[in-house]
């Protein structure tokens, strides 16, 4: 990676900002474009768009929410070794995705950001030239939401794609939609937080809902209906759950990541998780995951469907203002392993398609969640977030539901064709 910014000048004629070229000292001033209504600051006040090259301006990059919610309570500041670690070229993501990120700044300041992405697995399995947005953040102001987004529709234009999907941060197996309802409450782990106002601006630049994720919440001392009590009972048999072995945590790893590919396979904009990338996810599994808290089920001895709940690391990090030194791992590792997090989230989980809605499904869906429930109440953990279930799974949701858990936030991606 290069040392510095460098300007990336792919923007169309009629945005009202200026663009400079740092390396020459260049500054051009772009035609104005009609301000529109009811927007906050419809001032340009030279506002810029730089492409992210360098250690300075990713340290921006990565920074940039803390200018943006140090007055909101619910947002949970990001461990920022976690954020660099994410965007590093060593993510295994990259080996199959191409990459690109902005800065808008305002008198130097930093007031937005937006990456671009185009994962070639999606484009194989899809064929659909459709490219993604993602890792956005920007101050209350419809012209830097326009520098932003236009930006990255135009790297992506350039590139071949001719939609535009977001956001995702950076993929479908990782963080993904912008939050819409559900403000009034911190985020659970790996899961993001939004001002009210982005959802507004994205859908004045022409975007519209393409897909809404629902997170779930649940408390731990739920009853299982007599219905679902019925159908476990019915398949206990065939059925044997078991919970994490450690000490085979590598094939127990392929085990899971089998099922995984399997169960999505026919969701909605599925993409497989590669070999490296379950690997890259097993290192954090390791580290967090409790033996007690994974379940994998098998049918007449074949692995069939898993569950995966972690702390809500969210809960321990809140405090720490992204940082781990000098004495913030050590708070971190005391609330993980003396004062357990009060919450948690689901967020893997996976029935084999070929129990997808039938009696044996269902069973093994309820069984695997009912199995955690012992060892749940044992941690003290009082609320589970099960995230993310798409709006249209109704399997899934009417059997969540039946547990009186219920959709307390609501994560939304949108689209745009680019032509």
């Amino acid at each position: 990676m290069h040392m510095g910014i460098t300007f990336y000048p792919a923007f169309v004629l009629e945005n009202w900002f200026q663009v400079s070229d740092v390396r020459k000292g260049r500054r051009n001033s772009m035609p104005p474009l009609k301000p529109r209504q009811n927007s906050k600051k419809q001032t340009n006040k030279s506002l810029q768009v730089l492409k992210v090259e360098g250690k300075s301006a990713l340290n921006d990059f990565i920074r940039l929410p803390w200018s943006l919610y140090m007055d909101d309570p619910m947002w949970v500041p990001p461990l920022l070794l976690e954020r660099r670690m994410h965007l590093s070229p060593k993510n295994p993501y990259f080996e199959h995705a191409k990459f690109c990120s902005w800065i808008t700044y305002r008198n130097d300041k930093p007031v937005g950001r937006i990456s671009a992405q185009i994962d070639q697995l999606h484009i194989d399995r899809y064929q659909d030239a459709t490219g993604f947005f993602g890792m956005l953040e920007a101050e209350n102001n419809s012209l830097t939401f326009r520098a932003l987004l236009d930006t990255a529709e135009n790297w992506l234009r350039n590139q071949g794609m001719q939609r535009i999907s977001g956001p995702f941060n950076l993929s479908i197996n990782q963080e993904l939609g912008l939050l819409v309802d559900g403000f009034d409450t911190p985020p659970s782990l790996m899961m993001g937080h939004a001002r009210p106002y982005y959802a507004d601006l994205i859908e004045q630049d022409g975007y519209q809902k393409e897909k809404d994720l629902l997170a779930y919440i649940i408390n731990t001392n739920i009853k299982m209906t007599a219905t679902a009590k019925r159908i476990t009972a019915r398949m206990k048999d065939r059925i044997h759950i078991r919970r994490l072995q450690k000490s085979n945590f590598v094939n127990e790893l392929k085990i899971i990541r089998s099922i995984f590919n399997d169960a999505w396979s026919q969701n909605w904009g599925y993409t497989p998780w590669t070999e490296a990338e379950f690997e890259h996810l097993g290192k954090d599994l390791k580290m967090l995951a409790d033996e007690e808290l994974v379940r994998i089920a098998a049918v007449d001895g074949k692995p069939a469907a898993f569950i995966v709940l972690l702390p809500n690391i969210n809960e321990v990090i809140q405090d720490l203002n992204g940082r781990l030194l000098p004495f913030g791992w050590l708070k971190m590792l005391w609330r993980l392993k003396v004062k357990y997090p009060n919450s948690a989230r689901i967020p893997l989980m996976g029935v084999r398609s070929q129990y997808h809605d039938s009696l044996m499904g269902a069973a093994l869906a309820f069984g695997v969640i009912a199995d955690l429930q012992q060892p749940v109440l044992k941690r003290g953990i009082k609320k589970v977030e099960l995230s993310w279930i798409l709006e249209d799974n109704m399997g899934m949701r009417n059997i969540i539901e039946s547990i009186n858990s219920r959709v307390y936030k609501t994560y939304r991606i949108y689209s745009k064709q680019l032509n």
